[in-house]
């Protein structure tokens, strides 16, 4: 007789009913016990209105009376007038009227899972035969049980596995870090039924910091969390121990301000090859259901592969950022050694053709010039661009002339276009951090104004740290131009700004 969910409740309610209705007795129960501490954690009576059940509490305890006794002896009991039973005074209940006692333990294998009981109101009521009878249905109760353990551990099995696997194929498909750390911690939240995921990395002073979290509830509160350096919990987790906690917020263990929202908890390493990632902690809502001792083996066994995964997802990150490396190199050196020296190459015979006699004609002399000055342009677009290529991606760049070039370069998201950049000297040297500032802000200001102006569709932005006050003090220039209209149609006015340096 086997069954899960509503079939196994159906089937332990006919168990109960039958034994009842078989042994004549007055009430039947059947209670099913946590492992951990013996609490009855559901419970199938006959015979008995709301207020019984109530009344019961000694009788139905797995700590102590008649329960207590089954689970301790696993064997059937049997007490034909209870206030002459060694258990009378635990388990007598006025409001019962129990005279007469029967009960055999639901048992699977050397664990007691619980125990089927009858009682009546006069003594002397059940036989050897009742008692035959309610051993086995006791055991017809434990093998519906036993099955829907199997089944049902099964099934979790399954969905741990298959979660382990979603992360790792989610991990390699090219997340960043945080979004990495982020994923693993949503999907143990649902696959463990918590309140929320969390993962814990350590920080330079020797502590520990929650650097990603999923939660139903708003994540921005559990974020940068931190357990100090002398929390009685952190040398645990510091040493790669597993740490599972009964009730988060009466534990002495625990020292964060968060803990009182929380219940029972798992803290599971996250380790490979012997180096600590982090801890993956998983906490449920005050009062809820403790872990099993399955669920604390399985979130164990995720931890281990969401680790491994992680590893894997960084090595795979750095190899793909060297492979950009490697060919943002490629293309700098190619443009470098081949367009730049070529285009300057050809502006030099331009110059040269320009400087010799051209029979007179102003207008082929225009031409050059203009020739000469538009690779003279050029060549700067791509010296910029080759710079670009040099900088590390996703990185903030550390110099002044990748700095401009970011702000550029997200303007020309917002633009449509990429505005264009020319540096003249050495910007990088000669500009300090505060006027460097100061230019950057007036940039951000200028590249804002032409995106609101209409008809905008090129901007020119030029740094030049070869500028000179009137006074003749050394100074850099910032302008900014675009080809757009102001509002009475005249031509966009240009920003000039100029500091000394």
């Amino acid at each position: 007789m086997t069954g899960t969910g509503l079939d196994l409740r159906t089937t332990l309610q006919h168990i109960v009913d039958t034994a009842t209705a078989l042994a004549g007795a007055r009430h039947g129960a059947l209670a099913l016990l946590a492992p951990e501490d013996r609490r009855v954690t559901d419970l199938f009576t006959t015979g008995m209105t709301d207020a019984e059940r109530l009344g019961a509490g000694p009788l139905l305890d797995g700590r102590s009376g008649a329960l207590g006794v089954l689970v301790d002896d696993a064997q059937a009991v049997r007490l034909d007038d209870l206030p002459a039973g060694t258990a009378s005074e635990d388990t007598a209940s006025p409001l019962l009227r129990t005279r007469s006692f029967l009960g055999a333990p639901v048992r699977v294998g050397s664990e007691v899972l619980g125990s089927l009981c009858l009682t009546a109101d006069e003594p002397g009521r059940f036989t050897d035969t009742d008692l035959a009878l309610l051993r086995l249905l006791a055991s017809q109760a434990a093998a519906a049980i036993g099955g829907a353990h199997l089944s049902e551990a099964a099934r979790q099995r399954e969905r741990w596995i298959e979660g382990a696997a979603a992360v790792t194929r989610a991990l390699l498909t090219g997340a960043g870090p945080t979004d990495a750390l982020t994923t693993v911690a949503e999907r143990a939240r649902v696959l463990a039924g918590a309140a929320a995921g969390v993962i814990l990395q350590p920080t330079g002073d020797g502590g520990m910091e929650i650097v990603a979290a999923s939660t139903l509830d708003d994540p921005a509160g559990l974020v940068g969390t931190a357990i100090e350096p002398g929390s009685p919990v952190l040398v645990q987790l510091l040493s790669g121990e597993e740490v599972f906690i009964d009730d988060s917020s009466t534990d002495p263990r625990m020292t964060t301000p968060v803990r009182s929202r929380f219940g029972p908890s798992m803290m599971l390493p996250l380790e490979s090859g012997g180096r600590l990632i982090g801890t993956l902690a998983l906490p449920r809502r005050r009062g809820g259901l403790p872990y099993t001792a399955m669920d604390r083996l399985l979130a164990s066994q995720f931890a281990s592969q969401a680790a491994l995964a992680l590893v894997m997802a960084d090595a795979q990150h750095y190899r793909e950022q060297l492979a950009v490396y490697e060919d943002r190199d490629r293309i700098a050196r190619d443009l470098h050694d081949l367009v730049v020296q070529r285009l300057f190459a050809t502006e030099m015979m331009l110059e040269s053709t320009r400087r010799k006699d051209v029979s007179g004609d102003a207008e082929t002399a225009e031409l050059l010039a203009r020739a000469v000055d538009e690779l003279d342009s050029t060549i700067q677009e791509v010296r910029t661009a080759i710079f670009a290529l040099q900088q590390p991606p996703a990185e903030a760049p550390a110099t002044f002339r990748g700095r401009v070039l970011r702000e550029t370069g997200g303007a020309a998201a917002v633009l449509g276009f990429q505005p264009s950049v020319h540096f003249v000297g050495a910007v990088d040297t000669l500009i300090g951090k505060p006027v460097a500032g100061r230019l950057l802000d007036v940039l951000r200001g200028a590249l804002a104004t032409a995106h609101r102006r209409a008809g905008v569709s090129a901007i020119e932005v030029e740094v030049d740290a070869t500028a000179k006050e009137a006074d003749g003090r050394a100074a850099v220039r910032l302008v900014v131009a675009d080809d757009g209209r102001a509002e009475d149609g005249a031509r966009s006015p240009t920003v000039i700004w100029q500091v000394p340096l």
